[in-house]
């Protein structure tokens, strides 16, 4: 028999029982379709999160007060008991002598009302500098950001967040208008751009005022932290070894505080990611096995039911050879039919999934396609070798006598 031969006879064996063989497939179907969408799911989700890391800037450095004692990049946590606050005076050391950043601010961080006649909202004060536009990429959408000067001399001046000028201005100029933080008033000179939320921050809930002021407002000289960005991406250790080198100078010779690049956590992000979606790519996986389970049952079957049909075909001359590809092609049809449907589903039902539910996202893959359709040919040849090779085995004599 030739090859052809071997794969006509194939479908028109599975032909003649297309309900047995349609529900045979199911198990595969859904099997590639899981796998794709899942895979999908776990890649658009990691992407979305590294371009909410990325779209804050690149090359940022984090300083964080409190030292951590274990390795991998993780994020610092504010509040660790330390033997020395970072402060203002800890920026401008930075700013003067590190030769490798390109930017840093302050943060001071604490959470108010604020109010505009009638009109308030709950929010958090963020106290910056002039450089924060500079090192994170936002913008004001209306008028501007703090100058140095405002910022040096502690001016009350405040920049609202997109949906703290909605809630208290609707769409009205918000430009010289006074609002009240906590016991102070300010002057608002802009507004930021509309950003959403991205680690772990509402950007749009924020107002923004120079850290001087923020130490007014909530009494401490004690920031949350410090942001730096080094020139370039290939001096991003330099910057951190100049960073760490002039934080321990200024605080007596102690590293009690941490320095994390953006870089070491997206790694960390990325192998987390990575590990989430090899877990549920496998979770799936486990209904391809089924499926193929399903395939050597119908298969047996098949056997059993085409003892006559085997021993006839031997005995005009098919050797076991021919029968053992026969029955081989026939699973691996089985598996690779379903395959290319499962396929079809998984790709297009990401894609309908995406439009109708808002923030879904999905980020199909060449290899999470070629990956689950060669594994589901795989396994409709690994669970049909068992079936084929019992069928080649069939006496000719006893086949035909077969009842």
């Amino acid at each position: 028999m030739n090859k052809l031969t071997y794969i006509v006879t194939a479908f028109e064996a599975l032909s003649s029982n297309k309900m047995r063989s349609a529900l045979t497939m199911l198990g595969v179907i859904i099997g590639v379709a899981s796998v794709i969408l899942l895979v999908s799911m776990a890649e658009g989700a990691k992407q979305y999160i590294l371009e909410k890391f990325t779209g804050l800037g690149t090359n940022l450095i984090i300083i964080q007060p409190g030292k951590i004692q274990t390795k991998g990049g993780s994020f610092p946590v504010a509040g660790i008991a330390t033997t020395h606050k970072l402060t203002l005076s800890d920026v401008k050391a930075i700013e003067r002598q590190a030769t490798y950043v390109d930017g840093v601010f302050p943060m001071i961080l604490g959470a108010l009302s604020v109010k505009y006649h009638d009109a308030h909202a709950d929010t958090t004060v963020v106290g910056v500098n002039e450089q924060f536009t500079k090192i994170i990429s936002m913008m004001p959408s209306i008028g501007g950001f703090m100058t140095k000067e405002e910022s040096d001399a502690g001016r009350n001046v405040c920049v609202l967040g997109y949906n703290i000028w909605k809630a208290l201005f609707a769409d009205k100029n918000p430009l010289g208008r006074i609002v009240k933080l906590g016991n102070f008033y300010f002057r608002v000179i802009g507004v930021m751009e509309k950003k959403g939320q991205a680690v772990g921050f509402d950007w749009d809930d924020l107002v923004y005022v120079p850290a001087r002021s923020a130490e007014k407002l909530f009494n401490t000289d004690s920031l949350f932290g410090i942001r730096a960005k080094a020139i370039s991406k290939n001096v991003i250790n330099e910057a951190v070894a100049q960073i760490t080198q002039i934080l321990k100078k200024q605080h007596n010779n102690n590293e009690d505080f941490s320095v994390v690049t953006q870089e070491s956590m997206l790694s960390t992000v990325d192998t987390i990611m990575n590990m989430m979606t090899i877990v549920l790519g496998g979770i799936a996986a486990i209904s391809l096995l089924v499926g193929g389970i399903g395939i050597m049952n119908i298969m047996l079957v098949s056997i059993k039911e085409r003892t006559r049909e085997i021993g006839l075909r031997k005995a005009v001359g098919a050797n076991k050879q021919d029968i053992l590809i026969q029955f081989l092609i026939e699973s691996a049809t089985l598996s690779t039919t379903g395959g290319v449907i499962g396929m079809l589903i998984g790709i297009g039902g990401g894609f309908i999934m995406q439009s109708m539910i808002s923030g879904f996202h999905i980020s199909i893959t060449l290899w999470s396609i070629l990956l689950s359709f060669f594994f589901s040919a795989f396994v409709g040849i690994f669970f049909g070798v068992y079936p084929a090779y019992k069928a080649a085995q069939l006496d000719p004599i006893e086949s035909l006598r077969y009842e």
